[in-house]
């Protein structure tokens, strides 16, 4: 399923601008890709597009204050300091590389809290085995597609490359 996503990824360059299920079906099967693995990969599009559609961004607020408008600094995305517990059926299928990945990629402040919870959905969608950090980070990219947005550059450098092959500096 995975290698359908990723070809989806690569060739659509946005969630907006890939076809409707039936047509981006004929085009994975005309490119090789098997049956099964384009009915597993369309429905977990399906559930994808469902999940972003249904997910409102959060939106800038301000401390209101009967003084001049405060600066810049007061408007934040989502500030509230809560904190996500993960429960024992995600634990077991995204593992420590996985949960530790997605908790680097908060603290950084690139996975937001609406756009985890997705990938979180979404990785629960993908089976029952364990996932491993590869099929995380080809998730996140389709997070990130649905959504119509780009990583920023360091992020997608991360997504997209294999640390195993990076010598330590």
């Amino acid at each position: 399923m995975f290698d359908v996503l990723v070809f989806v990824y690569e060739n659509y360059w946005r969630g907006d601008a890939c076809p409707q299920s039936s047509q981006l079906e004929r085009k994975l099967h005309t490119v090789g890709f098997e049956s099964q693995e384009i009915k597993d990969a369309l429905q977990w599009l399906t559930g994808l597009r469902q999940a972003t559609h249904n997910t409102q961004r959060p939106i800038a607020t301000t401390v209101h204050t009967p003084a001049p408008v405060r600066p810049a600094a007061s408007y934040r995305l989502d500030a509230s300091p809560s904190m996500r517990v993960f429960s024992i059926a995600e634990q077991n299928r995204l593992g420590s590389e996985c949960l530790g990945f997605v908790r680097f990629l908060e603290a950084a402040a690139v996975l937001p809290p609406h756009m985890r919870e997705i990938v979180v959905d979404r990785a629960m969608a993908c089976g029952s085995e364990e996932l491993d950090l590869e099929g995380l980070k080809i998730i996140v990219l389709m997070v990130y597609w649905s959504f119509g947005e780009e990583p920023d550059a360091l992020v997608l450098d991360e997504l997209c490359d294999d640390a195993r092959d990076r010598l330590a500096h």
